[in-house]
């Protein structure tokens, strides 16, 4: 069926090509097309320079606004810096001297120790809040952990302390 009309369009075509349409169709035409122009706010290329500007804004702003730490802030660090490196020198003291006792002893790892890692883990979980955001309740924070251990560490010794056995005096029997 589509090959008889092929042919009648081809067998015809000079009679088809030589009409052309008056000039008031091409006007109606043209009016029908300049109704469905957009408005520059339907245009696209606004919406994407404006999605383009909102985006430099809001980087812009958020560049500047995370750069620049206040002096607050900055004296929250140095504090902390301070203690930290105090807190730390004793913490290493002290387990240092559970862990020869232990030795002494042929102890392995016991609840305290495990404690101690526990505490550890949380500790820089806190160092890495306090280089994120720094605020006094975390420093607050650090200093306990860093208390807490040093507790422990304490409670350890003072245990071992008291558990070592007296060393044999020399008897006044001679």
């Amino acid at each position: 069926m589509s090959n008889s009309l092929k042919d009648f369009v081809n067998a015809n075509r000079e009679r088809f090509d030589d009409k052309t349409p008056r000039a008031s169709a091409w006007g109606k035409i043209e009016a029908a097309l300049n109704q469905g122009k957009t408005s520059w706010w339907n245009s696209v290329t606004m919406w994407r320079a404006a999605a383009i500007i909102l985006f430099g804004v809001s980087g812009y702003l958020l560049g500047t606004h995370q750069s620049k730490p206040t002096l607050a802030t900055r004296q929250l660090s140095s504090e902390f810096k301070d203690l930290d490196a105090f807190y730390n020198d004793q913490i290493i003291e002290k387990a240092e001297m559970v862990s020869q006792f232990q030795r002494e002893r042929g102890e392995g790892d016991d609840e305290v120790t495990q404690n101690l890692q526990k505490l550890e883990a949380m500790y820089q979980v806190l160092k890495e809040q306090m280089k994120k955001r720094p605020t006094q309740d975390v420093k607050d924070a650090l200093v306990l952990n860093l208390l807490v251990r040093i507790d422990l560490l304490n409670q350890q010794l003072k245990k071992l302390d008291t558990t070592q056995p007296e060393k044999e005096q020399p008897s006044e029997n001679v």
